[in-house]
């Protein structure tokens, strides 16, 4: 089984479309699968678009006050009871029938996670963010090497596959909830000795991103710094 985990904070206008695509990729599947939505403290009828679909395998867990990206995504994977587990954005910018290419690294390579990436060879980037948020996200990614020491060239994309077994105690030292919570959650993939791989998607931008640039990213940012601080003081043992 295959556990999809999709975090949701006032995604009632797009919530509905993205069940029902996840619907029929999972008809034409031959896996079987739970899609789990985490509404992370709505105040718009998130819920309620989500609790009219009819979709078997379809769990809604609901959060009486927002957390955060990286505390709903948590909750997610920890609620979760398959094999695998891809995390996904709500607006399903990476298609999710890239599932596919994730789970066949997964099994050819026995991967413990597999990242989709925009940044490698055989990406496909249909509509661009910004030029503005796409210099924010080479600079961030260069703070993520030299601060984690972490050598991979895209860790921002919200489409991420873990063994779930393997990858569970990782979530459980999360301590990020906000939208830095990828390095940490990779950080300590790292640490862990977990086979960590890579892989090119298609992607196409959203309009609608809950990331505020220039206040998410100094929160990131000293996210990275806190994250070092923690493993320095041995805080992730």
């Amino acid at each position: 089984m295959v556990s999809i985990v999709v975090p949701a904070f006032n995604e009632a206008e797009r919530i509905g479309d993205s069940i029902e695509k996840i619907d029929a990729f999972i008809r034409q599947s031959p896996c079987s699968f739970e899609v789990i939505v985490v509404d992370d403290g709505s105040k718009d009828e998130t819920a309620s678009v989500v609790k009219k679909v009819n979709l078997k395998g379809l769990r809604l867990i609901r959060n009486n006050e927002n957390h955060g990206k990286g505390y709903t995504v948590r909750q997610g994977v920890l609620a979760a009871s398959g094999k695998y587990v891809l995390f996904t954005d709500a607006d399903l910018s990476a298609p999710i029938e890239e599932l596919t290419k994730l789970l066949e690294v997964a099994v050819a390579e026995d991967a413990d996670v597999v990242i989709g990436s925009r940044k490698l060879a055989g990406s496909l980037i249909e509509m661009h963010q910004s030029g503005f948020r796409e210099f924010g996200a080479l600079v961030f990614n260069f703070m993520v090497r030299v601060i984690l020491g972490l050598h991979l060239h895209d860790t921002q994309c919200g489409f991420k596959l873990f063994h779930r077994q393997r990858s569970r105690r990782i979530f459980e030292k999360q301590t990020t909830v906000g939208f830095g919570f990828d390095p940490e959650v990779l950080f300590l993939a790292k640490r862990h000795g977990l086979r960590i791989r890579e892989t090119p998607v298609r992607w196409s931008h959203s309009e609608g991103s809950k990331v505020k640039f220039l206040r998410d990213g100094l929160r990131m940012f000293f996210d990275l710094v806190r994250i070092r601080w923690n493993a320095l003081m041995g805080r992730y043992s």
